[in-house]
Formats: C-alpha cells, structure tokens, sequence
C-alpha cells in the first residue's frame, strides 16, 4: 500500500489520499447501513475528471464527490449522493479536513495536467523510445518506465 500524503474522516466514510491514487474508505454503522459490505474503493489521480464540492451547514451535512473517465456521477445532489459509491459526506465540524484534502487533491490533478510542469505521457513515451532505440536505455528499463508513464 502507498504512504497516506493525507487523509479526512467524514460521516460515511473516510477518504485517503497517496501519490497516485484517491482511497474510499468505508467505516462505522452509517457506512454499513449506506454502502453494505463494499471493500475500500481506489481512483487513479490521473483518471478523476471532476470533484463535486458541497459545504456543510448546521442543517445539511456536505459532501465531496469524485468523478472519473468511464462512470456516470449522481447527479441528484445530496440525496442521491448518500448512494454514489464515490460520494463521502461530512459535517461541519469535519469539513475543514475536507477543504484541505479538495485543495491538495486539485492541486495534484491541474499539475498532472499541466504541460508546463511535466511533458505529456506521448511525449515521454516516444523519448524514451528513441533512447531504447539507440542502444542508451535497455528493453527492461524501457518497460519499468512505461509502466511508470501510463500509472500502470
């Protein structure tokens, strides 16, 4: 299991995150009675396309939900949030871990994006290549790093 960077402990769940994955953690009776029996959910950074932000309130509670290539979010807001595999909710007092993990988990996506920060994954592929190609970087090496590349 990769080192936890950081972590935030809502009312259905607790969320973790690490270098390369978001972790949905289920836990407690709320999380049982919600969720069933599901075992801990693990999203690829490098695959969430969206994270659906609602503050908590003295009567709502809030929630943060993640959105990916190939799923079809709730969109029915707080009420269809408490059933989305990839919704954990939190309350007020629970927020500003929520706010925080938001912030370094936005962070962490716009510069993985970003092609200033680092070049694309084609790019680093078709560089790598050549060097295999020329003899500088051996076969292995060459497939380590494209593991590496593509998050595999």
């Amino acid at each position: 299991m990769s080192d936890i960077i950081m972590e935030a402990k809502g009312h259905n769940g607790q969320i973790e995150l690490t270098e390369s994955v978001v972790r949905i953690k289920r836990k407690g009776m709320l999380a049982f009675l919600t969720e069933g029996l599901k075992g801990d959910k693990e999203i690829l950074i490098s695959q969430i396309s969206s994270i659906q932000f609602k503050k908590a309130n003295n009567f709502v509670n809030g929630y943060i939900q993640f959105a990916f290539v190939g799923w079809h979010e709730a969109k029915g807001g707080i009420f269809q949030g408490t059933q989305d595999e990839n919704t954990v909710m939190f309350r007020v007092s629970q927020q500003p871990a929520f706010d925080a993990f938001r912030d370094e988990l936005t962070k962490r996506i716009s510069g993985k994006k970003s092609g200033a920060n680092q070049p694309l994954g084609l790019d680093q592929l078709e560089k790598l290549a050549s060097l295999r190609d020329q003899g500088i970087v051996s076969e292995e090496e060459f497939q380590n790093k494209k593991k590496q590349i593509l998050g595999l």
